[in-house]
Parts: structure tokens; C-alpha cells; sequence
């Protein structure tokens, strides 16, 4: 039996040799098209890195500075009033309320006074109800003392029925209820159950140390216990005449010099009150604010301490980086050579044009306006420039030969995308910042995007800002 052979060719096809070429020069046209994207982006990169970048500026509006905060030290007209007689105390004046002279404040004999809800009346009934719901829905228990003073209000109102003026004012010489001697108030003020130690403070001999509010103590004067003879009982305000005291720097008292008044903020309650104002040399040699004011006083007459401000930054506008701020020269034309032309009516000028056969004619030519003030347009060199002549609307034979000029000073706006002079009103300014007149025309508006560094463009320079 014979054995036939089978020889199989396992080699690849045979390729002819177009296809060679054809694979070979594919694979070239990839490799350059690929590495003339890599260079392009490397290019890129360097260049992006090596170029000047324009780092912008938001516009805000405020003041230069903030206002400096001091700690304050009220200082008021006030007397302590002592009992004359050892015992109980009822007190029938509300506290924080004024009294006038011979006003009832409080009784004292060997028992306590009983109140007696029949002796009201519905509507002093009715007032309670009130006062006990709005001090319900505004109690903060970490100001459980707040309790405690309500509680002798409500009891002081309570009494003030059994009263025989009924208004809890005396008739006129000793005068006793329930067995107690009424005790009525020396002159008109302010009725405070509280002591500070500060009742008899001399402004003229302030020092450091009186500014020292961990060192401070208030003590309450109403309880339910007897006293002695001569114990204070309560303190009375006299006067609506109060000021403050406030510590200040050298600097401080460089930027008051010469002031007679100022604006105060006091920051417990954000309102603002203007107040004489005279500076003091304490007994320890430093410089002191003092601030006198004639009302508002019963606001803070809890207070020994205040934060507040002194108002001395009253310059308000567009706040700015001086780097941003640039001088430049614009021509000046007469505003009676302006008129009105173009596609939307804009502002601009008729100018002489002559052709090559030296024929003149006059054109319409409208221009950017950069200011218009005391009868004078600012115009740049964009379309008209030193030696063109210029013919009034109404008559064509005056004629302005622009040459004057004038500097402005402005800033580059950014909001175009590209640097475009903006005029500016500098009201006030530091090494730092500029305030500027808000509303000017040709000028900035708040939120507008400006060159923090005047000097890293060129106008209607394309800029890559950031």
C-alpha cells in the first residue's frame, strides 16, 4: 500500500509589493499628522506659560476702611439711694421706667407688703396677661435672670394698685401703705435696681484699668430679704446727658485731629448717633475719645460696656486698586463742533478730507467720547488726529483744528474683552485703594472687571485676564 504525501504551504500570502508601499506611507502620514499636534500643543503651552498674563479687578463700593471698633465705657449721671430705715423693701416703681420728682419708688417697714389681685382693675389685668405672653415667647433660658427682673415688674405693677395717687406718686409729705414708709424719688429719672461701682466715675480720671470688663461686677439691689439702715435700695439717673469713653492710639489721634463731633455706631443694636467730641489725657498718660451725647440714653442704660464704632471713614464710592489707576492725554474739541450722523444717530464730527486731486470734502466721522464736561468733548487719536480740521454742523465755514489736549485719569475696563480707557473721580485714597464718584459718566460701574496693573496693557490690547 503506497503513502501519498501531502506538502501544505502554512507562509503567509505573498504581498505584492503596491501593498508594501501603500502600508509604509499610511504609517508615515499618522506619525507626522500625530507629531505635528504634539508640537503644536508644546508650543502652546510654552508660550501660554511665558506670556504676560492681565490679572483683573472686580469693582466694589464701600468705604476706603473699616470703621475702628472700640470697647466703650458709658459713663452717666447717677446716684445711689440708700434706705434710711432697717426692713422689708416693696418696690412699686418699674425698673428702666423715668419717675419724676416726689415720684413713689419703694416702701420699706418690719413686714413684707401683700398684693392683692382684687384691687385691680380689667384693663391693668388685661396689660399683664399681655406683658407675661410676650415674655413667654421671647424667654431665653440662658438669661434666667431675665425671670427674676419680670417677676418684680409684674409685683411692682401689682402694687402700684394699692398706691393712694394710684400712679404711685405720693400727695405730699410722709405717707405710709400696709404699714411701710413710702420712700419717693429725689428728682426726675430713671429708676435702676443695680450697682456697678461706676456711679460717682470721674471722666477726667480715666485710666486702662477702667476698661478692664472681666474685673467688672454688677450687683442687683431688689430681694425679698430685709436691710439695713443706710443699704443702697436703688439707683437713679438723673440726667439724659451721657457719654463714653474710648482708648485711642497716636494714630487714632491724628486721624481726629480737629474734630468737635463724630458719628458713633454702637453695634449692640446698630444704630448711629452723632455726639461732641473732646480727647483726654488719662491718669496714666495714654489719650482717651470722649463722646457726649443728650438723648438716647435709656437704650443702654443696662449697658457699662459697649462696642461701638467711630465713624471716621464717611467717604463712600467705588473702591479701587491704585495700581489700576492711569493718566492719559486726549484731544479737546468744542462741543459746538459736535453733530449727530451715522447708522444710530451717535455723537461725532464733520472733518475735511482731501482726495488726491486735492478736492476737499467734509465727512461724517464718529468717534469713542471719553469725557464731556465744561463745553469740551476728550476725544483720542482712533479716528481724528492733531492737525484735522473740523466744521461745525450748523455752519460749514468755522472751522477747529484739532491740537488741544488735556489729561484724564482712569482706568482699563476689561468687560469687552479687551482694555478700554474709563474715567474716573478720585474722592479719597491710601497707599492702596482709591474711592471713586459712583454714576459718572464715561466712567465704572460696580461689578465691572478693571486691570489691577495699569501698566501690564495697552489699550485695546486683545487680554487674556485672570
Amino acid at each position: 500500500m503506497s503513502t501519498k504525501r501531502i506538502n501544505k504551504d502554512y507562509s503567509a500570502p505573498e504581498m505584492n509589493q503596491s501593498d508594501v508601499r501603500e502600508r509604509r506611507f499610511s504609517f508615515n502620514i499618522g506619525t507626522i499628522l500625530f507629531g505635528a499636534i504634539f508640537i503644536y500643543i508644546i508650543i502652546t503651552l510654552v508660550l501660554y506659560m511665558t506670556a504676560g498674563h492681565v490679572v483683573s479687578y472686580r469693582v466694589t463700593a464701600g468705604p476706603l476702611a473699616q470703621n475702628q471698633v472700640y470697647t466703650a465705657l458709658c459713663v452717666r449721671s447717677e446716684q445711689v439711694v440708700r434706705a434710711e430705715n432697717s426692713g422689708y423693701i416693696t418696690y412699686y416703681a418699674k425698673e428702666n421706667n423715668k419717675i419724676r420728682k416726689t415720684g413713689t419708688v419703694f416702701g420699706i417697714g418690719n413686714t413684707k407688703s401683700e398684693t392683692r389681685l382684687d384691687e385691680i382693675t380689667d384693663e391693668e389685668y388685661r396689660d399683664m396677661q399681655n406683658r407675661l405672653e410676650n415674655f413667654a415667647g421671647s424667654f431665653n433660658p440662658s438669661n434666667f435672670l431675665d425671670a427674676y427682673n419680670f417677676g418684680y415688674e409684674i409685683e411692682s405693677t401689682l402694687l402700684s394698685a394699692q398706691m393712694p395717687d394710684h400712679d404711685g406718686n405720693t400727695l405730699g409729705g410722709t405717707m405710709t401703705v400696709n404699714d411701710q414708709v413710702l420712700n419717693v424719688a429725689p428728682s426726675d429719672g430713671v429708676v435702676v435696681y443695680a450697682m456697678d461701682g461706676y456711679e460717682d466715675y470721674d471722666p477726667l480720671q480715666v485710666s486702662a484699668a477702667d476698661f478692664d470688663s472681666k474685673q467688672y461686677v454688677k450687683t442687683k439691689l431688689k430681694t425679698d430679704e430685709t436691710v439695713s439702715a443706710g443699704s443702697p435700695v436703688y439707683k437713679l439717673v438723673d440726667s439724659e446727658t451721657w457719654s463714653i469713653l474710648v482708648p485711642l492710639t497716636s494714630r487714632q489721634i491724628v486721624q481726629l485731629d480737629g474734630r468737635t463731633s463724630i458719628r458713633v455706631k454702637f453695634l449692640k443694636d446698630s444704630k448711629t448717633q452723632t455726639g461732641k467730641l473732646t480727647i483726654l489725657t488719662g491718669e496714666d498718660g495714654a489719650y482717651y475719645g470722649r463722646v457726649e451725647f443728650t438723648s438716647g440714653m435709656i437704650r443702654y442704660i443696662n449697658d457699662r460696656f459697649l462696642t461701638v464704632e467711630l465713624v471716621t471713614n464717611t467717604q463712600t464710592g467705588l473702591k479701587i486698586p491704585v495700581s489700576s489707576v492711569v493718566n492719559k492725554r486726549f484731544y479737546t474739541i468744542p462741543e459746538e463742533y459736535a453733530a449727530l450722523g451715522g447708522d444710530s444717530n451717535n455723537i461725532g464730527f464733520l472733518k475735511q478730507v482731501v482726495n488726491d486731486d486735492n478736492a476737499a470734502s467734509i465727512i461724517f466721522t464718529e468717534t469713542s467720547l471719553y469725557e464731556h464736561k465744561d463745553g469740551v468733548y476728550y476725544i483720542d487719536n482712533e479716528e481724528l488726529t492733531a492737525g484735522d480740521i473740523l466744521y461745525k454742523e450748523s455752519d460749514h465755514t468755522d472751522t477747529y483744528t484739532i491740537g488741544e489736549t488735556a489729561q484724564l485719569e482712569g482706568v482699563y475696563c476689561l468687560n469687552q474683552g479687551y482694555a478700554v480707557f474709563r474715567k474716573i473721580l478720585i474722592l479719597d485714597k491710601n497707599e492702596d485703594y482709591c474711592i471713586v464718584e459712583k454714576g459718572t459718566g464715561y466712567g465704572i460701574r460696580q461689578f465691572d472687571y478693571i486691570v489691577l496693573n495699569a501698566s501690564d496693557v495697552k489699550e485695546d490690547e486683545i487680554t487674556s485676564k485672570r
